[in-house]
């Protein structure tokens, strides 16, 4: 619940910074509720703010842990007391919703808000968001095995071509050399090829 709460109070405030940054390069006139409540269907429709449902009851779990650490003979009353007090605080969850929609309705038109709640509301936008990450995943594995391939060949052709033109004087590249690894901003290094020996 602590990494939950951590990554929920990140994700606010990337969107609270997100907000200001967008808010300046958009119109300085009011944002309508039309486009208010466009915002907050594509926001449904995305799903990009069920993660904050975790902020206030992992910030509770944390506070709870830490008080009956301290103070292990009131374990009962301190998990009524921030139990009851969280649950005070909950209603402030619509406070971050609006800043959510009005930064969202600052980023995208109210044409573009239609269409991504139109796309996200469909079946082929329900499986983007559901099984994208995994696309994603796979396609990162593909690519590492790609890059290893070509950098193997990239390798083995380019020191066969350059022993023909500089002979002894060409020297193996370094176990560590940066030639070794895989596609630039995949997973994990591809593995390198073998340097070829020059020949005697």
């Amino acid at each position: 619940m602590i990494k939950l709460a951590g990554l929920g109070k990140a994700a606010a405030a990337s969107i609270l910074i997100s907000g200001v940054v967008f808010g300046n390069a958009v119109r300085a006139q009011e944002i309508s509720p039309e486009h208010v409540a466009a915002a907050k269907q594509a926001i449904a429709a995305l799903g990009v703010t069920d993660r904050f449902d975790d902020i206030l009851p992992g910030l509770a779990e944390r506070l709870k842990a830490e008080l009956i650490q301290a103070s292990p003979n009131v374990q009962n009353a301190i998990t009524e007391t921030v139990d009851a007090k969280a649950l005070e605080l909950a209603p402030r969850r619509a406070d971050l919703e609006r800043e959510a929609a009005l930064t969202y309705a600052r980023a995208f038109s109210l044409d573009e808000l239609k269409a991504i709640s139109t796309f996200y509301s469909s079946e082929a936008g329900k499986k983007l968001l559901k099984d994208g990450p995994i696309a994603t995943r796979e396609l990162m594995k593909a690519a590492d095995i790609w890059a290893a391939g070509i950098n193997r060949d990239l390798n083995t052709s380019s020191m066969t071509e350059l022993q023909k033109v500089a002979g002894a004087d060409l020297q193996p590249l370094p176990a560590n050399s940066a030639n070794t690894g895989g596609a630039p901003g995949a997973t994990a290094p591809a593995p390198a090829a073998p340097a070829a020996k020059p020949k005697p």
